[in-house]
């Protein structure tokens, strides 16, 4: 049995201001970042697995300091296209966003990414890496990780079926899930355990 958290970054100034940041925009962590991670606490883990942006390389260092970080090209975020870095005061007067809306973020970012296409990038990418972490007999690791790329993931490949938005989680926290390596081979699904908040 191997043990995965899946944790979001840290809070960036995008975030405070409610700005579609995605892989694109390659923002640190803001105070209120690095200050929200003095109170979060997660155990060690064996093995670091990180998306390439900086909001998550930064999380992934203060949260586990002693282990070296694996950098995920395909579990960066998503390409929100015209929508990247504005937020919805800035969209509102946009016929393109409000069409988005009403689609309930089914319809493709404009000149981005679709969420189908997402989801399949980040899914094949988090497979990949469980099936190394198994092949390497890991135990227990951590995913530090986009709020977007944690939706697609268990979206998709959680035993329990919910929604895409039903996956949504704060900054710096998560899902711990659970693979065991004959369940992972016969249905490459993850059986989600808890919600993770960092002060357990």
């Amino acid at each position: 049995m191997s043990k995965f958290y899946l944790i979001r970054h840290s809070i960036t100034k995008g975030n405070l201001e409610k700005r579609y940041i995605g892989a694109k925009t390659d923002e640190p962590l803001c105070k209120a970042g690095y200050e929200l991670l003095k109170e979060k606490h997660y155990p060690k883990v064996e093995k670091v697995i990180a998306s390439p942006m900086k909001r998550c390389i930064e999380t992934a260092q203060l949260l586990f300091p002693d282990t070296q970080i694996q950098i995920e090209e395909s579990l960066r975020e998503c390409d929100f296209g015209e929508f990247e870095n504005k937020n919805y005061q800035e969209l509102s007067q946009s016929k393109a966003y409000q069409a988005w809306i009403d689609s309930n973020g089914t319809l493709p970012f404009p000149n981005g990414e679709s969420q189908e296409s997402f989801r399949k990038r980040s899914t094949t990418g988090f497979k990949r890496c469980i099936e190394q972490c198994l092949k390497e007999e890991i135990n227990e690791a951590a995913f530090v990780v986009h709020g977007g790329t944690i939706m697609s993931v268990l979206s998709s490949l959680a035993t329990k079926e919910k929604d895409y938005f039903c996956w949504q989680v704060k900054n710096a926290e998560g899902f711990l899930v659970e693979v065991t390596k004959e369940e992972w081979e016969n249905t490459r699904k993850v059986t989600v355990i808890k919600e993770i908040n960092g002060k357990e």
